[in-house]
């Protein structure tokens, strides 16, 4: 599965602002963003990039990149996701939003089941998760209303699983997930609407970089 293998804060400072690529240090007085809140490069915060006036061009390309890094995609897939979004009826960067946000590593990350998306991502390429009762190991699968995640009963005796029952219900998960931690299971209520994506986004910019 190809994937980002560098180091990911570099990607958080080149879009200045904080994709939460390595779970709770993010959160941490060690985040690069707060140490070094400029473009990363040879010239730190006299790079050229730092100094270059801002185009429409760059806005749209720089958002683009901002939301593909922080649903950890290829350009190659977040393209095929762009084009299923236009087939759909409605906002285009709104369905395109709804789709990244049905990925199955996506919704074990929101339901606080992984510290970030690439824990998630490494956690369904394991194959601990089912769906609807069904080994699941496709971190792109796409869950729908009434589908049920579990942990598979395997992998349940993992100090892993142990660790987070320990753990207090996690902050923030959107409604339309409803995760259950005694029994390690995530049912999906709904597909989610835009106000409950709440990634500082602005998707009209990359609707206008692909329409160009």
């Amino acid at each position: 599965m190809a994937r980002h293998t560098g180091p990911v804060c570099r990607l958080c400072r080149r879009e200045g602002d904080k994709l939460f690529l390595k779970g709770t240090r993010c959160l941490s007085q060690k985040c690069p963003v707060e140490k070094r809140g400029y473009i990363p490069g040879q010239h730190g915060p006299n790079s050229k990039a730092k100094r270059a006036k801002t185009s429409d061009y760059s806005l749209q390309l720089r958002e683009k990149q901002k939301v593909r890094r922080l649903y950890g995609l290829l350009e190659a897939q977040f393209r095929r996701y762009f084009r299923e979004a236009l087939k759909k009826r409605g906002v285009t960067g709104e369905q395109l939003l709804i789709l990244l946000e049905r990925r199955l590593d996506n919704v074990v990350y929101r339901s606080g089941y992984a510290a970030s998306r690439a824990n998630a991502r490494q956690l369904v390429c394991h194959a601990h998760f089912t769906v609807n009762g069904h080994p699941v190991d496709i971190p792109s699968y796409l869950v729908k209303p009434g589908d049920k995640i579990a942990v598979r009963e395997n992998s349940r005796p993992l100090t892993y699983w142990k660790a987070l029952l320990e753990e207090k219900d996690a902050a923030g998960v959107p409604q339309w997930i409803s995760p259950d931690r005694s029994t390690l299971s995530i049912l999906i209520q709904s597909l989610p609407s835009r106000d409950q994506i709440e990634a500082p986004i602005k998707e009209q910019l990359v609707v206008e970089y692909y329409s160009r």
